[in-house]
């Protein structure tokens, strides 16, 4: 375990009231006990850079089924290699999510980047008690494309930069002008520099693509906003309801849910054939194949219509993690 998949799991022990043995950095094996899940005020904190979206994605499938109302606050790294910005949970992952009954507000107070950190992020949640199933094959035209391009502790033309390149991008593809907010912070309370760029795209049912850049020392703010850009355009012409990175991160939630859900993504990733299989050892669903490392691929499962009365009655026994 590393310091962020510590802060992770003790972070959901804390909402779960659990307790746990060999919980510590380096294991390979701990052993944890959950209660019901809670309600009320928690603050965690990764660490420098480590990542805040890799808490979350922890604890928010816990949210729907909590004894009552729970806001979060983590400190840590906002947008950061290797992870979700905080920007794609807040303008993709939560609107899809709340067609489901996930009832949550995501806000970003500070921005954290590699390597100072000292980003922070507010949830606050209602329970809601059950998950619906979600349909979606293939999205219709996109009708509307927006994001949020930022810079902290640099001139507020990187922001401005990367938002134009993207919308190059667009114009040279045919779709529709976006609407960019851009999010420019010289001085502040920030701890070090860093810009990035999110970038989503809604279609007429309602399917949510996104795309994503962050800035590097050295990297051309143009390259930037090309980069999400292109992604974003990857995205769209897949023909997918789900972009790549949604694609595994929704699995959770269409494990608990109730009935059955049929989604296209646009991208088979190894985080998604690893989560769909994981959620079958343990939830003892069966996903139907979800296809090729690479190519497009499709989610359909019927969900356990997990509800806050069952979470709240299920026994607790003790079950070894590892080799995950």
């Amino acid at each position: 375990m590393k310091a962020q998949h510590l802060t992770a799991a003790r972070a959901v022990a804390d909402l779960c009231n659990a307790s746990y043995q060999g919980l510590e950095l380096g294991s390979t094996e701990f052993v944890f006990r959950p209660e019901p899940i809670g309600e009320g005020a928690f603050h965690f904190d990764v660490g420098t850079a480590g990542s805040i979206t890799l808490v979350l994605q922890a604890l928010m499938p816990m949210l729907p089924f909590a004894s009552g109302e729970v806001s979060l606050e983590v400190r840590g790294g906002t947008d950061v290699n290797w992870s979700p910005p905080i920007d794609y949970l807040r303008l993709v992952a939560t609107p899809l999510l709340a067609r489901m009954g996930v009832d949550m507000s995501l806000q970003v107070v500070t921005r954290g980047h590699y390597p100072k950190g000292g980003g922070l992020a507010r949830v606050n949640s209602a329970p809601t008690g059950l998950l619906r199933a979600m349909q979606g094959q293939r999205p219709r035209r996109v009708n509307g494309i927006d994001g949020v391009s930022h810079s902290v502790k640099l001139p507020r033309h990187v922001a401005e930069r990367q938002a134009a390149a993207a919308v190059h991008v667009f114009a040279q593809n045919g779709l529709p002008n976006p609407e960019i907010d851009i999010q420019a912070s010289e001085n502040g309370s920030h701890l070090g520099s860093g810009s990035g760029i999110v970038l989503c795209a809604r279609s007429e049912d309602s399917a949510i693509l996104g795309g994503d850049s962050l800035g590097e020392r050295g990297r051309p703010a143009e390259e930037v906003g090309k980069a999400a850009a292109q992604r974003l355009v990857e995205e769209v012409e897949s023909g997918g309801f789900l972009d790549r990175h949604m694609g595994d991160m929704i699995i959770p939630y269409v494990t608990l849910a109730e009935g059955v859900s049929d989604l296209s993504v646009s991208q088979t990733t190894q985080h998604t054939l690893t989560n769909s299989r994981v959620a079958e050892l343990i939830a003892g669903v069966q996903f139907d194949p979800v296809g090729s490392l690479g190519k497009p691929g499709r989610l359909r499962v019927k969900g356990l219509g997990l509800t806050r009365r069952q979470v709240a009655a299920s026994p607790r026994e003790s079950h070894p993690i590892g080799d995950s």
